[in-house]
């Protein structure tokens, strides 16, 4: 019932975030009139959303999360979220899965929110990664078994902190390498919209290994420059 989020709301909504670079995004779609329900009681409501698929690691549908947008735009209050009790809702079989962007190999990145992980993408956008949508279930995300190294995205608050400590040690239990991402604000959508593009690439510079620098970041760099005219 959903559909491609180009030209749609969804996507006016995403650009306003900071995020016009939607990268390995076919997880995200848009629907004009989707259900919400304040609570039992109530009756239905009809609000534009942000579809996004929840997936296992063999890219089989177990749920879906939606983003209730504000047909009336944008502000920095409500950052283009409708103006209902609970904007982002999500159901189905959540624990353990993730709204991917792109296919896991060796190396990714993992974090809560879906606009945390597509601001990661303005810079790297080559590299796989997964919103695991909530703080505990950000602990309890899966990855494949040929993975080697995770970067965790941190969001600034004290159930992000726990979040990432509790998935750090279950992949170091694993074998892997763990590398925590911090932002300087409250998120790193927050780091995007307000900082800018260059202070975000400067600050993951230095956190991400030097090899995944060269592959994920100085290579989509490289890339864009060739494509651009001129």
């Amino acid at each position: 019932m959903s559909q491609a989020i180009t030209g749609t709301l969804a996507e006016v909504y995403l650009h306003n975030r900071g995020l016009a670079a939607l990268h390995n995004t076919a997880s995200l779609r848009f629907h004009p009139g989707c259900y919400y329900r304040p609570d039992p009681h109530s009756e239905t409501e009809t609000w534009p959303a942000l579809i996004a698929a929840v997936t296992n690691l063999d890219g089989a549908i177990t749920g879906a999360h939606r983003t209730w947008l504000d047909p009336d735009g944008f502000s920095e209050t409500s950052l283009g979220k409708a103006p209902i009790d609970t904007p982002r809702r999500a159901m189905g079989n959540l624990l353990g899965h993730a709204v991917r962007f792109g296919t896991a190999q060796d190396v990714m990145a993992a974090g809560e929110g879906i606009e945390t992980m597509l601001s990661l993408k303005t810079v790297l956008p080559n590299l796989p990664m997964a919103a695991a949508l909530s703080a505990a279930h950000l602990a309890a995300i899966r990855f494949p078994p040929s993975l080697r190294r995770l970067y965790i995205a941190c969001d600034k608050d004290p159930a992000g902190d726990g979040a990432s400590a509790r998935l750090m040690q279950r992949v170091k239990d694993a074998g892997i390498e763990a590398i925590t991402l911090s932002p300087h604000l409250g998120d790193f959508n927050d780091d995007l919209r307000l900082l800018g593009v260059d202070a975000l690439r400067d600050a993951l510079r230095v956190q991400i290994a030097a090899e995944d620098v060269a592959r994920f970041m100085d290579a989509a760099v490289l890339t864009a420059n060739e494509a651009a005219p001129g």
